[in-house]
């Protein structure tokens, strides 16, 4: 099935452990590229919607990073499991819907099924982006392992995948980061 979304000139599938930095690294790149180029793109988003339609909760309260989403986290991953059984697709079709900036940051890429879709729709405009950090620096950013998430496929789907086109290492040395960030930035300005 065809996707929904744009024609995209670079997709960024990014993923890392919780507390890694996804969403600030993703946040990073946006804001130096600019709104009207780069999209991030949230796979948790439309998962999450769908949850609180048919469970009856605060959708809005689901996208931050409250203690209203942590008392739901487990339900939700294996709420996520199951449609994605069904549906391997679902979630990254919906996210695409009516994109239309030319690069898209995919900022939550936590399973092999969802780099599969991408590459297979999008191929060889798709690269991998692994957000790595010390357990100590996520501990730092408030990370404390959760038996069923943090030992499940939404935590470790990807972990022995090994093959990422890019590895942004985000253990708290800014100088470091930033290097990492503007060869990046390079690279999506190449390709633009």
């Amino acid at each position: 099935m065809a996707p929904l979304g744009g024609a995209p000139r670079l997709v960024l599938l990014f993923s890392g452990k919780r507390k890694s930095g996804k969403d600030f690294v993703t946040e990073a790149l946006q804001s130096r590229l600019g709104a009207d180029v780069c999209a991030i793109l949230r796979l948790s988003g439309p998962l999450k919607e769908q949850y609180a339609q048919e469970h009856g909760l605060n959708f809005q309260r689901l996208l931050d990073a409250s203690a209203y989403k942590e008392a739901y986290r487990r339900d939700m991953i294996l709420w996520g499991e199951a449609q994605r059984q069904a549906d391997p697709g679902f979630f990254c079709r919906k996210v695409v819907e009516g994109v239309s900036q030319p690069v898209w940051l995919v900022s939550d890429t936590r399973r092999v099924s969802d780099i599969q879709w991408f590459r297979e729709a999008y191929e060889a405009v798709t690269q991998t982006v692994r957000v790595v950090a010390s357990e100590q620096s996520r501990q730092q950013r408030g990370w404390v392992f959760t038996p069923g998430v943090d030992d499940g496929e939404s935590e470790c789907g990807l972990d022995n995948l090994g093959d990422f086109d890019w590895v942004i290492e985000n253990d708290g040395d800014e100088q470091r980061l930033e290097e990492q960030l503007e060869n990046l930035v390079e690279f999506v300005r190449s390709r633009l």
